[in-house]
């Protein structure tokens, strides 16, 4: 016989599983839909880089690191080619103005200069020959000159005479005509023989004045090729120390080429780079400062270079005063580059985050500092330490400083 079993009322256990895997399910879709894990990092709070901001005074400079080098360098280039004959002086030395650092031959320079000379003699000769020509035809003129003179003062006398005869019925008209006659011809050959004696000094002059001019240009022309053959001597143009020398005895020099300098050790400046962020900062007259062993040594940009190469402009740098006794050239400096004056401002530490960034925004922890969130801000300058906050962060606010290339489009960033 079957029995009638009754339906038990109340809860039972299955409602309570039933219940609890609702409420969490409800809870788990809350967690999905309202967390955006997208723009949410966790990490480790001891991986990260944490600095306070902090109200204090901006130092406005940076530092950067430079090399000692040479007040200048005079560099050597050789006016003439040729191959090295011998080589005086090694790398290194000090050297004065004027000495002989190298010897070179050029036999083509010396084919030229006895070609010059040759010339030169040729052209002498031309004048000598000319000259002489000259002054046997200015001779000749005055003779001629003297005895058309003489002819003429004769047949001058004689005509008078004749005129004179003719006028008291001596003579027959035939003579005196025939007088007359022979003193013209005198007279017209006297004033020829004169204007071609003028006119022979006038072209001699002129003459003799451009074979001058040729003559003078010729001994001048080889004169600056013996210069040439003195500059197959190559002389230190500066006293100091011969920095380096390329070239070797029997080396082949080609006229232009550079084949040495000379280092002035009277003084010395620091070569610096500075990132192209300062160009429009750094001027010329900027003062700086160099420690070492406990005392400062003033400086003062001396020139900016213009051009920038990778990301960095170059400077020189020179001593205002006292320098270092032990400073050699090559040595290596960090110097503290002053770029303004000192005012009270709002800082917050340097550090990667500006890279990756550009100084746009930062993560700015809680007051429990077991989260951060994303911040707009605006910077100023930097300095070795801090970087000047302008607007977007206040006294004491705790920030990651850290690189940010691992959560560029994180939100907010959740400690473990």
């Amino acid at each position: 016989m079957d029995i009638k079993i009754e339906k038990k009322k109340g809860i039972r256990p299955k409602h309570v599983i039933i219940a609890g895997t609702v409420l969490a399910t409800l809870f788990l879709c809350w967690k999905i839909f309202s967390t955006d894990y997208k723009r949410t990092y966790s990490i480790q709070k001891e991986r990260l880089s944490i600095g306070e901001v902090i109200h204090g005074e901006f130092q406005d400079f940076i530092t950067v690191t430079g090399h000692v080098a040479p007040i200048r360098t005079i560099y050597m280039d050789a006016y003439e080619g040729g191959r090295v004959k011998e080589k005086r002086i090694e790398e290194g030395a000090f050297v004065k103005k004027g000495d002989v650092i190298l010897t070179l031959e050029n036999r083509n320079l010396y084919e030229q200069i006895l070609a010059s000379e040759n010339n030169l003699a040729l052209k002498q000769n031309d004048l000598r020959s000319t000259k002489l020509a000259y002054d046997s035809r200015e001779i000749n003129g005055r003779k001629e000159l003297i005895s058309a003179k003489y002819e003429l003062q004769k047949k001058e006398r004689n005509f008078k005479q004749q005129q004179a005869l003719f006028a008291d019925g001596l003579i027959a008209k035939e003579l005196f005509l025939v007088a007359q006659e022979d003193y013209q011809a005198a007279e017209k050959r006297h004033s020829l023989v004169t204007e071609q004696v003028t006119q022979d000094s006038v072209l001699k002059g002129t003459s003799l004045k451009d074979l001058d001019k040729d003559l003078q240009r010729m001994k001048k022309t080889l004169g600056m090729v013996y210069e040439r053959l003195d500059h197959l001597n190559v002389r230190a143009p500066f006293n100091g120390q011969l920095g380096f020398l390329d070239a070797e005895i029997g080396q082949s020099i080609q006229q232009g080429q550079r084949i040495g300098q000379i280092n002035d050790l009277s003084n010395f400046k620091i070569e610096a780079e500075v990132d192209e962020h300062y160009i429009e900062r750094v001027r010329r007259d900027l003062n700086a400062t160099i420690e070492r062993k406990d005392k400062k040594y003033p400086l003062r940009v001396r020139k900016v270079y213009p051009e920038v190469r990778n990301g960095r402009f170059k400077i020189d740098l020179v001593f205002e005063g006292q320098k270092p006794e032990t400073i050699r050239a090559g040595q290596n400096y960090t110097m503290r580059l002053q770029l303004g004056a000192s005012n009270a401002a709002v800082l917050v530490p340097r550090g990667s985050f500006f890279q990756s960034t550009g100084g746009r925004n930062i993560f700015v922890l809680n007051e429990k500092g077991t989260e951060a969130y994303k911040k707009e801000i605006k910077l100023g300058r930097q300095n070795s330490k801090y970087f000047e906050v302008l607007e977007g962060l206040s006294p004491g606010e705790k920030t990651i400083i850290s690189n940010y290339d691992a959560y560029e489009r994180v939100e907010r960033i959740v400690f473990k």
